[in-house]
């Protein structure tokens, strides 16, 4: 390797077998300009730590699997360049998710809001597979396209303010791809994802502070979403008072 500079990164440690509480452990490494934190972290688990714990896996912001707490902003760890950030780094878990061990944190209560929205196509009739596939225009595809980005990195439920608040809220990435499949015109499954979209801790409870949106990697908007079943969940309610007559 060729002569780099060095940092520290300050990384939160907790091990449930021996640790009460987190603490920060300090780790030199080196930085080439060209180095992530994620590739810090991969150089501490290798050279210095084993015991160190975190996910990981593509390395090119496609997975999802690397996002953590960055000198306390929420980033995948493979995006966030090091040359970005100072002589000393600081990484910690996402915020308002449960520690499970160092910067691994548990998703349980993300995949049970995920599962609720029920995301996938539903139909109230399905056609025989010999009359072919449900076809679709480009117009109706862009239509949803921007919410089918998102990679579940968790980032939004990170930044969240009324997640970290309550957490029966939702959330902004389970609901904007509760949107995305009410937006496809293939799917006939709103009315199923309503008794959860339309809840209290459904799109109600966002405040729109626009966090999630700001933090999103792939640029989803998941904010964006929320305000837009909003709107259509009101037409709803003032449709169904009326009678349905418009």
């Amino acid at each position: 390797m060729s002569e780099t500079s060095t940092i520290t990164i300050e990384v939160m440690r907790y091990r449930p077998e021996t640790d009460s509480e987190p603490v920060f452990q300090s780790y030199p490494v080196p930085c080439p300009k060209e180095w992530v934190v994620l590739d810090a972290l991969n150089y501490i688990k290798d050279t210095i730590d084993s015991s160190l714990s975190y996910r990981w896996s593509c390395h090119m912001a496609v997975c999802g699997s690397c996002g953590m707490m960055v000198n306390g902003e929420p980033m995948l760890a493979c995006k966030a360049f090091l040359r970005d950030m100072g002589d000393t780094v600081r990484v910690e878990p996402l915020l308002n998710f449960p520690i499970e061990r160092d910067l691994v944190v548990a998703m349980d209560d993300f995949i049970e809001k995920l599962t609720s929205i029920k995301p996938y196509i539903i139909r109230k009739t399905e056609k025989p597979v010999e009359e072919g596939t449900y076809l679709q225009t480009p117009a109706q595809l862009k239509r949803y396209k921007q919410y089918t980005l998102c990679i579940n990195c968790l980032l939004c439920y990170s930044a969240c303010p009324q997640y970290g608040l309550n957490p029966d809220f939702i959330g902004p990435s389970a609901l904007a791809l509760a949107h995305r499949y009410n937006l496809d015109n293939r799917d006939e499954g709103r009315a199923l994802r309503q008794e959860f979209v339309a809840s209290h801790e459904g799109v109600w409870e966002c405040s729109f502070v626009g966090a999630c949106s700001e933090v999103c990697p792939k640029h989803v908007d998941p904010a964006s979403a929320v305000q837009q079943m909003k709107i259509a969940s009101t037409k709803d309610y003032f449709l169904g008072f009326l009678g349905g007559n418009r």
